[in-house]
């Protein structure tokens, strides 16, 4: 039976529609960001900042941000697996810290559990002290640390995380004893920095981006990078500037929820590939100070894999894991 132009015409506008219909729908995902710490920390200013960049640019339809602190994000991840199987709406923002805190607390839940989408930044690590304290530099410090370990105290992230890690080393490395260090976590940036501005604690240990406001105000003195090299613009030294060889960098990336479907991955993955090669995410990483450490799958799922190793034997290392 032939069919007639109208019908046809007609029929072709019903498809258009339905295919736009489900290109907005793939192109707009209602995402919830699960950052497993507290507000002000790297992990809360990263889902933020992913956040505001999906919204600002359509990419995301409606972003939410919810916080779930406690045990260096083993709390939220826990509750991540239980409650977001095969949810594809949600996803979870993580890093180096997870993979040393699980690992440190020997967490019933891990990494395997969830499904990996992609690394995103890399931050620098930076040593703070309170501006009215008399440890100028790292040397300083070294020599604090050498008449009595226990007497000089670290805030950070979470135990075995990244600052706690860098810590450790930087106590092995001028030749003491990495386990002994006193190390005092938090669950979020802002509590180790009201510690560093009550000058509870002698030494702080974050990502740049987390001390930087603090630093420029003159409440917080810069001694020292764990990077290879300065950053741009900033007269901050760096570690083996100052005669002491060792650098670590941060980073941190997006997961998806366990028991999604390929499509349903993929899906999620084009979403965060959109975000990072948006003017608005590359404005952020300048103004963040975060460099673009960007790896999608499937070369993450095997960076992740090797990481949990490397960092496993960095904790036995420094005595933070038997």
């Amino acid at each position: 039976m032939p069919i007639k132009k109208r019908d046809f015409i007609a029929g072709a506008a019903a498809t258009l529609l339905m295919a736009a219909s489900i290109g907005t729908a793939s192109a707009q995902m209602e995402l919830k960001i699960l950052a497993p710490a507290a507000p002000g920390g790297g992990w809360d200013g990263t889902a933020r900042a992913m956040q505001q960049v999906l919204t600002a640019t359509g990419i995301g339809k409606s972003v939410q941000v919810n916080n779930i602190p406690g045990a260096g994000g083993a709390i939220g991840l826990a509750q991540f697996v239980n409650t977001a199987k095969g949810d594809p709406n949600q996803i979870m923002v993580n890093g180096f810290v997870m993979v040393g805190s699980l690992i440190t607390n020997k967490s019933p839940v891990n990494l395997g559990m969830v499904t990996p989408i992609a690394r995103i930044t890399a931050e620098a690590e930076v040593i703070v002290v309170p501006a009215t304290s008399p440890i100028k530099d790292a040397k300083d410090l070294v020599a604090a640390m050498k008449a009595d370990l226990a007497k000089v105290t670290f805030a950070g992230g979470s135990a075995g995380g990244v600052d706690h890690i860098l810590a450790g080393l930087l106590a092995g490395t001028v030749g003491l004893d990495g386990s002994k260090v006193n190390y005092v976590p938090f669950s979020g940036g802002g509590e180790a920095l009201a510690a560093m501005l009550s000058g509870r604690v002698t030494a702080g240990i974050s990502g740049w981006g987390e001390f930087e406001g603090q630093i420029k105000a003159g409440k917080l003195r810069a001694i020292a990078l764990a990077t290879p090299d300065r950053l741009k613009d900033n007269p901050t030294p760096t570690l083996k500037e100052q005669g002491i060889n060792l650098e670590l960098i941060n980073w941190r990336s997006v997961m998806a929820a366990p028991g999604i479907t390929a499509d349903q991955k993929k899906a999620i993955s084009d979403v965060i590939d959109k975000m990072v090669k948006s003017k608005e995410w590359k404005e952020v990483l300048v103004q963040r100070g975060w460099d673009d450490a960007y790896l999608p799958e499937p070369a993450f799922g095997e960076f992740l894999k090797t990481e949990q190793v490397r960092v496993e034997a960095v904790l036995k290392s420094v005595g933070l894991v038997k």
